[in-house]
């Protein structure tokens, strides 16, 4: 399976959203991949993390984010689940359920009816080991300075508006992840 064949199929790969996509995309597997190498025990399926990895944002041309090239109806909140349909549209439901559970550290059902949120009532928090180190590691970099990786404590304080609950597991995963 070729991530890029199927970005191309929903993006144009001259277009910005491709470059902003794939350039993030990119970002997001070498620290996933790096984070898997520190814990071999955890046998973690890096060929899927670099997949999926790739592939976690799918949806975003379907949001109204014109900063990044993306000019679609939904919020951008809805990114993940879209992405998700997409994916299990091309057969790929493991990969479809990175897409889902990846937005801000996951999201649970009492967080999505609590804040009202435009998304389906079910729990979208990342599972598997896999879906935790992506989403984790899509924490480090931004669509709008890409290349540039945010320091842990950025990223807690970016984390901090939404709760203790995403604090709580952004936390949890610096402790598995980098040991901190």
């Amino acid at each position: 399976m070729n991530p890029l064949m199927i970005i191309s199929k929903y993006y144009s790969p001259s277009s910005k959203a491709y470059h902003i996509l794939v350039s993030h995309s990119q970002d997001v597997v070498r620290k996933a991949l790096e984070l898997a190498a520190l814990h071999p025990k955890m046998k973690i399926d890096t060929r899927f993390v670099e997949e999926a990895a790739m592939l976690h944002d799918l949806g975003i041309f379907l949001c109204d984010a014109p900063e990044i090239g993306c000019h679609g109806e939904a919020p951008y909140i809805c990114h993940g689940y879209l992405g998700s349909e997409l994916l299990q549209k091309e057969g790929l439901p493991k990969h479809a359920l990175v897409c889902e559970r990846h937005t801000g550290t996951g999201l649970s059902l009492e967080m999505i009816e609590k804040e009202g949120l435009p998304l389906p009532h079910r729990d979208m928090q990342p599972v598997s080991i896999e879906e935790q180190l992506i989403c984790f590691s899509d924490k480090f970099f931004s669509k709008t300075k890409l290349g540039i990786e945010k320091p842990v404590e950025k990223i807690k304080k970016g984390l901090s508006k939404y709760g203790t609950e995403t604090e709580a597991r952004f936390d949890a995963w610096c402790k598995l992840f980098l040991g901190e």
